[in-house]
């Protein structure tokens, strides 16, 4: 398997992985609307054309990594897939649909508010993945962890070479370490104690590099 990992800058990073295998191309993420040119340009620079993305995995319903989720489809003849838990979130447009009260919530949803990032287009899945699902059906030697926390329907995709695609579970920006920003966080420490035990060698994040996953407690 190839993984291509695609970086968009808009106020801040966010991380779509390209996954090229042998039957075809599966995408983690689809990032922000306002970079669609820079999503489209490296899938065309990766060799992805119309009809060769097999299915665009969401790792969790936050504006930033289903931004293009919609468009793609239409474009490629992929499906879209994730959990059922963040189902409300895409299909009202409303990422704050769900979340609890608190002030860093309140905040960012002001900040989001204000860059005119707060809606984005509605989305409803053709596919809802489930905890343990196994990927090969789709083509994909993979399967589905759900690892709640950091909201409700966030989900990592672990391949079967013991790379872990965890959305935003965890990030790297500086180093590595779990979510800053959690909707539960006794769920959080959970999803993280559940995949401290699975022998992942290489650790994707939706924020920053990948990591090993001994540099959590270095």
């Amino acid at each position: 398997m190839e993984v291509t990992p695609i970086t968009v800058h808009y106020l801040f990073g966010v991380n779509s992985y390209l996954l090229k295998t042998e039957t075809g191309y599966f995408l983690i993420d689809t990032g922000i609307s306002k970079k669609r040119d820079q999503i489209e340009k490296e899938l065309h620079e990766a060799g992805c054309q119309k009809g060769d993305l097999k299915l665009i995995i969401i790792t969790h319903g936050h504006l930033d990594h289903v931004g293009n989720a919609a468009y793609l489809r239409d474009k490629y003849g992929a499906k879209i897939a994730m959990h059922s838990g963040d189902s409300k979130m895409v299909e009202t447009g409303d990422m704050f649909v769900d979340a609890r009260g608190g002030i860093m919530i309140g905040l960012i949803g002001v900040l989001m508010k204000t860059l005119g990032l707060s809606d984005y287009e509605k989305i409803k899945p053709d596919i809802y993945l489930e905890d343990d699902q196994d990927l090969s059906a789709y083509g994909l030697n993979a399967k589905v962890i759900h690892t709640p926390g950091h909201s409700n329907g966030s989900i990592s995709v672990l391949t079967a070479e013991g790379d872990l695609f965890c959305g935003d579970l965890f990030n790297n920006n500086g180093k590595p370490e779990k979510a800053s920003l959690i909707q539960d966080s006794q769920l959080l420490d959970t999803s993280v104690k559940r995949i401290g035990a699975l022998g992942i060698a290489t650790i994707y994040p939706g924020h920053g590099k990948p990591f090993r996953m001994e540099q959590l407690t270095e």
